[in-house]
């Protein structure tokens, strides 16, 4: 995810500060994994270094002076950009349950152990995303969809790695 972006996009609908954007970003997207507040407030430096946000304001307070944001034509520009540009698909080539799988057998270790033992996470995470799911929001309904899709490719990659180790077996180690 590009926080920067998110941030910008957050920005169009009015100027904010930097706590009011995280706030936002982690009730809109953050709901597993929070942004810290110096995220934030290193992401608008970099933005305001680059001309796509403007300070509009500035509040003294009992703390530190508070910055108030605002998204400039060039943000809003480089938000478009962005949504416009597809994702590059994650060809998924590198990854680290294929090398555990591999190396317990180039190692002669118990590569069903490892497959048991990852079929076993993922079932406890299916589990989880599936009760949140049912409980949430449409957004919360959606992104577990995503997860819970992503999920279920492993555990078919799990049962068909499982069903062929015999063979992979011979053919990683001889």
């Amino acid at each position: 995810m590009s926080i920067g972006h998110t941030l910008l996009g957050l920005l169009e609908s009015g100027p904010r500060h930097g706590y009011d954007l995280k706030r936002a970003f982690d009730d809109t997207f953050g709901h597993d994994r929070p942004l810290a507040y110096g995220q934030v407030y290193a992401t608008m430096s970099r933005l305001l270094r680059n001309g796509l946000v403007e300070v509009e304001g500035i509040e003294a307070g009992g703390g530190p002076d508070r910055k108030r944001y605002a998204v400039t034509h060039a943000g809003i520009t480089d938000v478009e950009r962005w949504l416009a540009s597809p994702e590059k698909p994650e060809d998924h080539l590198r990854s680290t349950l294929y090398t555990k799988v591999l190396l317990a057998l180039l190692t002669h270790r118990d590569a069903a152990g490892v497959l048991d033992t990852q079929r076993s996470a993922h079932l406890r995470t299916v589990r989880v995303l599936t009760d949140r799911r049912r409980k949430g929001d449409l957004a919360d309904q959606l992104i577990c969809d995503h997860a819970l899709f992503h999920l279920e490719a492993d555990l078919r990659w799990l049962e068909l790695t499982a069903a062929s180790l015999d063979r992979l077996r011979t053919e990683v180690v001889a």
